[in-house]
């Protein structure tokens, strides 16, 4: 198991929790104020084999923050995160696909409906997330009753 350094030195484990939700806050306000965009995971990593200039070095350098964040986490507390994936192969693969068909269904991903759109109060992406959350409570409320 992970070693978790907060653990017996009276630093309650949700410090981490909320400074990256406020790095996230950070990073998608730097966004639309820098740079005028919305910081959705889909669009950024989709731009990334279209986009020129100016933009796809901003959406690299985005995506490749994304990607560092877990080996920063763990230089700064001695542990990589907690993760546990108990699905096959198969059904990731099918789970991403999915993903990926809905993020493109949907114009746009959790991340731009969810962080960015709702803190714009847009409309259309108070409809997302409120469809995000209905069909993820669904999916969950079927999977356990034919696990059961």
């Amino acid at each position: 198991m992970a070693r978790r350094p907060w653990r017996g030195s009276g630093v309650s484990p949700y410090w981490a929790s909320l400074a990256g939700g406020a790095l996230i806050g950070l990073s998608v306000g730097a966004m639309l104020i820098f740079h005028g965009r919305i910081a959705g995971v889909s669009g950024l990593v989709a731009g990334l084999g279209t986009d020129r200039g100016e933009r796809r070095w901003v959406d690299s350098a985005f995506v490749a923050g994304l990607m560092l964040g877990p080996p920063a986490f763990a230089g700064l507390s001695g542990a990589w995160p907690e993760m546990r994936i108990v699905a096959s192969v198969p059904v990731l693969i099918v789970a991403g696909l999915l993903v990926g068909f809905g993020t493109r269904l949907g114009s746009g991903c959790t991340s731009g409906h969810g962080v960015a759109g709702l803190a714009r109060l847009s409309p259309r992406s108070i409809v997302a997330v409120f469809t995000f959350v209905a069909a993820g409570m669904l999916t969950v409320a079927l999977v356990r009753l034919a696990a059961a």
